[in-house]
C-alpha cells in the first residue's frame, strides 16, 4: 500500500493492520486501481484540462446519448456543473447537444465521431497494464488471472 493511501486511511479512521491479510490486500489492489493511469495521464492523453469530470462523462456517452440530468447523476456531480463540462467537451468537438426525439424541449448529449475516438485512447490507456506487471512472470500472471476470475465468479449475482 502506499503511504499516501495509509495516511488517509489512517485520517478516515481505519486501522488496516488490524483488520486482517483479506482486507490488507482489497486496500492494496483498491489503491493500484484508483492510482493507475492517473487522472493526469488521462487528462494529458486528451488535452481536457484539469478535473476528471469531463473524463467520466466521455465514458458514460459511450452508451448512447444522455440527457443532461442524467449525465450529471451518472458522474455524480450537480446539473450546473454537468453543463460546465459538457460546455468543455462541446468547446474540443466531442460532445454535441441534439434535441431528444421524445421531447424536443430536452436536450440530449451525444458523442460526436471525435469524441468516440477520444473515449477510445481512454480506454486504451485504462487498459494499459501499471509497470509492474512487466515484471511478474507468465506464471505468476496466469495465478494471478485465475485469482481475480474465482474472485469474480464468486460474487453475487455469479454462479461459482
Amino acid at each position: 500500500m502506499t503511504r499516501q493511501s495509509n495516511a488517509r486511511d489512517n485520517q478516515a479512521g481505519y486501522d488496516l493492520a488490524g483488520e486482517g491479510q483479506a482486507a490488507r490486500i482489497w486496500a492494496a489492489m483498491r489503491d493500484l486501481t484508483d492510482s493507475y493511469p492517473s487522472k493526469d495521464v488521462l487528462r494529458d492523453a486528451l488535452n481536457l484540462g484539469r478535473g476528471s469530470g469531463r473524463v467520466k462523462a466521455l465514458m458514460w456517452l459511450t452508451e448512447g446519448s444522455m440527457s443532461l440530468g442524467a449525465l450529471a447523476e451518472a458522474v455524480r456531480v450537480d446539473a450546473p456543473y454537468a453543463t460546465l463540462i459538457v460546455d468543455g467537451l462541446e468547446e474540443r468537438g466531442l460532445v454535441e447537444r441534439r434535441p431528444d426525439p421524445a421531447d424536443r424541449r430536452r436536450k440530449l448529449v451525444a458523442l460526436t465521431p471525435e469524441g468516440k475516438e477520444a473515449a477510445q485512447r481512454v480506454l486504451r490507456i485504462k487498459r494499459e497494464p501499471p509497470p509492474g506487471f512487466a515484471s511478474l512472470s507468465a506464471a505468476d500472471l496466469d495465478t494471478l488471472e485465475e485469482l481475480i476470475r474465482r474472485l469474480t465468479a464468486g460474487g453475487p449475482g455469479h454462479s461459482a
